[in-house]
């Protein structure tokens, strides 16, 4: 299945687990797994907690003193910062799907990993 997303900063993470569910329960599948796609090369996909909203800001927070927005790097349109953190959070995670549900931790959400919006995006699931 295909999702649109509208990011509206220049960084954030999107819960989109509701999404990749509503795959899930559209295919009717009770057992497989759930790959999510980002077609993107400044935007990616992780598996983090979603409880505490803090823990979103400190990643980026992380991934900005590590790789700054503003840093010493060649790439002509300036966004290299975000293709160095695209790659890092991957362009696909795979998740379990056990008696139509995703397998998740307690605490863990799947999120859309926007570096270098806002854009519209988009990103796939597919169901095995």
């Amino acid at each position: 299945m295909h999702f649109n997303v509208k990011t509206t900063k220049p960084q954030q993470f999107i819960d989109i687990t509701h999404k990749v569910l509503e795959a899930v329960k559209t295919n009717n599948v009770r057992d497989g797994i759930a790959v999510i796609y980002v077609p993107h090369t400044t935007a990616g996909v992780t598996i983090n907690e979603n409880a505490d909203p803090d823990v979103v800001r400190d990643m980026i927070s992380a991934l900005d003193k590590a790789y700054p927005v503003h840093g010493y790097y060649l790439h002509f349109e300036g966004n290299s910062h975000a293709h160095i953190k695209a790659s890092l959070m991957g362009s696909s995670c795979t998740v379990i799907i056990q008696d139509g549900k995703l397998l998740l931790g307690t605490w863990q959400g799947i999120y859309f990993c926007e570096f270098d919006g806002p854009r519209n995006r988009e990103f796939y699931v597919k169901i095995i």
